[in-house]
């Protein structure tokens, strides 16, 4: 069977598990880990019923390139960037497809300081799963692969020695999504003086994701608690319901961290967000004298400029939130931590924290488009443009407008904000219907 390419795409290498991702790619990417990094290569999973098969031909493929593989079973993505520099991995590779449905699933790396890899070197990773001739030792060469028992309770106290809330009695229901955090995440928290609930920690692996964790956190009931925190499939990302049953989504939670940030003096260099960010948190970061930095959308881009800035603190609107004193990668528990250790402190209720910043009506429409090429092709068209341009002008300085290809699928999105959610509807169906006939008109 002739070998079929092996793409990284925005968070790794993605596809229905047995079908798109299948364990020979697993085992392809493995050994080109082995080459590429040495070892040891530390891997773990989430609760995907695929998952034991592909981190196995993961470790496989690892150790007939002579690696020595860690192998720390089901862990947070987080987690794994965590303990990759204390186990002296020279990389990690985590199995998981975070917040997909469950017959999906993926792989992507970490350098052994805990960060993602940069395109340039997921590239090389590529260009070696499609080498031939990739030699494998033989004898005492071969890579030994070691199972990590402990694995969640390591990484559950290395956060815990950084970041350990003050708390006392506040009512916290955490909805672990049947995913990578059903164990660690409760773990950290019944070590906190807190009355805890736990939901979503009951994978069997075919019910991650389903109904439950961040992807549905609308739908949680947090009725008789203080906050509850959802996490995602791999727990890289979380998003709060407060008191009173209100989403406060990644915005929101970055606000409120960064304001506590400022009124303690730690907010050193700009806060990074991506252009998805809410119009509402711009308007209060220069509220409050705030200085931001706006990426491309995505937590690699976001970390990326963290690290040239020097900035403590970044995120995305769905949940993943940098804290660059404590981690090197988004990290759901360690944001849920922080934020809970804002309630203790200030003795003030979620939803007033929330209200740091005033969240505008959004409107987002995903026009479909012939392929990825078409998507460019459409975006940067003089009519579209022109369209754009029209919209800029109606919206003025109480909304923007947003308009993308997407990196992933073949559409184009166009995101409207603006005060008057009437006008916000309105220019955006406006201009993705524009989108739309020249789509057939191409």
């Amino acid at each position: 069977m002739q070998k079929r390419p092996i793409t990284f795409g925005t968070d790794g290498v993605r596809g229905v598990a047995n079908g798109g991702l299948i364990p020979e790619d697993a085992l392809r990417l493995g050994l080109a880990a082995a080459r590429l990094f040495g070892g040891p290569i530390l891997i773990g999973r989430d609760t995907r019923l695929s998952g034991g098969m592909l981190s196995s031909a993961l470790a496989a493929g690892a150790a007939s390139g002579g690696a020595l593989v860690i192998d720390a079973g089901i862990l947070t993505t987080p987690g794994v960037a965590a303990l990759a520099p204390r186990l002296g991995a020279a990389a990690a590779g985590v199995v998981s497809a975070s917040h997909n449905p469950y017959p999906d699933n993926g792989i992507k790396f970490f350098s052994g300081e805990g960060r993602k890899l940069p395109a340039a070197k997921e590239r090389e990773i590529e260009s070696l799963t499609a080498d031939t001739n990739l030699e494998r030792p033989t004898g005492s060469g071969i890579g030994a692969v070691e199972r990590l028992d402990d694995a969640a309770r390591q990484y559950v106290d290395g956060v815990l020695g950084r970041l350990r809330p003050r708390v006392g009695g506040i009512k916290v229901l955490l909805d672990c999504a049947n995913g990578a955090a059903y164990e660690a995440a409760p773990m950290a928290f019944s070590e906190l003086d807190v009355d805890l609930t736990v939901a979503g920690d009951e994978p069997d692996g075919t019910n991650i994701n389903e109904g439950c964790g961040s992807t549905h956190v609308r739908s949680l009931d947090a009725s008789g608690h203080d906050v509850a925190f959802a996490f995602d499939g791999d727990a890289d990302r979380v998003l709060a319901k407060d008191e009173k049953g209100n989403v406060v989504d990644g915005d929101r939670i970055i606000a409120i961290l960064a304001r506590d940030c400022q009124e303690r003096g730690v907010l050193e260099g700009v806060v990074v967000v991506t252009v998805m960010s809410n119009l509402g948190f711009f308007k209060a970061m220069e509220s409050m004298n705030i200085p931001y930095e706006v990426t491309p959308v995505g937590d690699r881009h976001v970390a990326e400029a963290m690290r040239e800035r020097r900035a403590v603190l970044g995120g995305e609107q769905s949940g993943h939130v940098i804290l660059s004193e404590h981690v090197t990668t988004g990290d759901g528990l360690v944001t849920a931590l922080a934020l809970l250790d804002v309630m203790a402190r200030t003795g003030r209720p979620l939803s007033e924290l929330a209200g740091v910043m005033e969240v505008y009506p959004q409107e987002l429409i995903n026009v479909t488009v012939a392929d990825a090429a078409s998507a460019k092709t459409l975006a940067a068209s003089e009519v579209v443009e022109r369209a754009v341009f029209e919209a800029e002008e109606r919206l003025g300085e109480e909304g923007r407008i947003l308009l993308r290809p997407s990196g992933t699928e073949p559409v184009v999105r166009v995101m409207v904000e603006h005060a008057d959610g009437a006008v916000c509807r309105e220019v955006c169906e406006e201009v993705a219907r524009v989108v739309g006939e020249a789509e057939v008109r191409a």
